[in-house]
Order: C-alpha cells, then structure tokens, then sequence
C-alpha cells in the first residue's frame, strides 16, 4: 500500500540485512566465504540463507555489529543522500527534519547536528518529543498541537530553514515550503501521512524560488562506486560515535507479521532487527 510496490506473488520480502558469506558464486572474487558483509535494495532477507547480488554488498567492519549492520542500512544510507548529495548541509545550516523521531529522522538529527547544523525536528507526540531530542534536535515542535510554519520563523527569528527533510508527505504539505528561506530545498523522501498532492510549480517561486525534489534511495545505489562511498561515510560516522544507531526491538522471523502491523500502524521509533 505504500510509496514502492511490491512484485507479485509469492517473494520474499526483506530489503535489508547482514550476515557472513558461506559460500561464493562461479567468478566472484570480491568476497570470500567467511567475510562480514551488509546490504540494502535486494529483496529477499526474510530468510536464514540468501543469495544475494555481489553488486549489493559491502564489507561490514569489525567495529559494527551484525545487528547494527542489519538495521542501519536503509535509513542510514537514506540519510547520507539527504544530507551529503541532495542537499549538502554545512556548519551553520538551519535544518527541519519531519518525524524526527523515526528511524531516518534520528539519524539525519544526530548526523546533522555533528554537521555543524541547527536541527529543528517535527513529531507527533510528547514521547516522541523526548526521543528526537535525545538524538539531538535542538528544537522540537509538535506538529499536531502547534502551527510548525509559525513556530519555525519563531524559532529562527524569521530567517527559517535552508532545507526541510520531509518524510511525511500529504500532512505536512504546503506547509512545510513556509518554512524556507529564499533559494530553500524541499525534499520530500517519504510519505507515511500519503503522498502530495499535485501543485502549481508557481508555487515555489511565490514563496522564494524554492527549490524541491523527490529523490528514491534505490536511484543514488545504482552505481556500486557511488554505494561503497555512501557505506564508508555512514559506517565512519557510526564507528566515530557521532551517529547511533537505535534498535527498538530484536524478534523471531516468525515474528514478521506482527512486526508489519506495528510498522503500519506507526508505532514504531527504531530499527527492529528479525533474526531467523
């Protein structure tokens, strides 16, 4: 029912996960059986073994657990193009991230805030709240109880953000464009709350010759090259300390439908890792 729809049926699902390699296909020599490897964009980890596309993985370090691996891959590398190719954040930067306490919000919080960036985080309730800024929002506004426009240009005094991060969607829209300054980025990666809807583009230079984009993960993995350096940056930042990654819940692969309704029904903060 989302944003990316599934193959037909049956598959496996599972984007995502880690493991060690068992055994090598005829011809591959970029890895070996025994070595510590993760991937993300291959469907097919609901699983205790998988083949897996030599293109899709990257040597996971010895200072980054089989489980941190596992649940960082999607959302970190979602964040690294978001903060370092979409729009590239500088010291200084003003920044809005929407859902600041999901699982790609904390981490573009704690990533943007070692960046050097003012982080102002959007979430949707008081425990939410709490989370975002223990992953190091500066600010937090609860976007159901409060004009999050208004509270921005309170917040900044009137200057607003250089970029909004938004993974919400349909909720959070147009709103969101108030919260720009002039020559400001819109990017829009998600859409929990259902997808925008279609707008003028006069719009965006009504408000400031905006600028916005709708950038997919799976487009920035399609070069292997590009792939490695965006793994080296998220496991540098991970290993430094400067980004944890936060586990909600470890489950049985048995386990997985629940795990689904939880996750349709937004319940979840975090990362929750299915260990067959």
């Amino acid at each position: 029912s989302g944003f990316y729809p599934a193959p037909p049926l049956p598959f496996t699902p599972g984007s995502e996960g880690a493991g060690e390699v068992v055994a090598i296909g005829e011809g591959v020599t970029e890895f070996q059986p025994g070595d510590r490897v993760v991937y993300a964009s291959t469907l097919g980890s609901y699983a205790e073994e998988r083949n897996a596309p030599v293109k899709h993985l990257v040597t996971l370090p010895e200072t980054i657990s089989y489980e941190a691996g596992a649940a960082m891959m999607l959302k970190g590398l979602t964040a690294q193009y978001l903060l370092r190719q979409t729009y590239r954040v500088n010291e200084g930067d003003v920044i809005l991230v929407h859902a600041a306490a999901g699982g790609v919000g904390q981490i573009l919080c704690q990533w943007g805030k070692a960046l050097g960036a003012t982080v102002i985080g959007t979430v949707g309730s008081q425990e939410k709240a709490e989370i975002a800024a223990k992953a190091g929002a500066d600010h937090v506004i609860l976007y159901r109880n409060e004009d999050f426009a208004a509270r921005v240009a309170e917040i900044t005094k009137g200057a607003k953000c250089h970029v909004v991060y938004d993974g919400v969607g349909k909720a959070t829209f147009p709103a969101s464009l108030d919260c720009l300054r002039p020559l400001g980025v819109f990017v829009s990666y998600g859409s929990a709350s259902g997808g925008i809807e279609a707008f003028n583009l006069g719009l965006l230079a009504q408000k400031g010759s905006l600028f916005a984009t709708r950038p997919t993960l799976f487009t920035f993995l399609n070069e292997r090259e590009r792939l490695e350096t965006m793994a080296r940056e998220l496991f540098a930042v991970v290993a430094s300390g400067d980004v944890e990654i936060q586990i909600a819940e470890r489950a049985p692969l048995a386990e997985a439908a629940r795990i689904h309704t939880d996750l349709e029904a937004r319940r979840t903060t975090a990362s929750i890792v299915l260990i067959p």
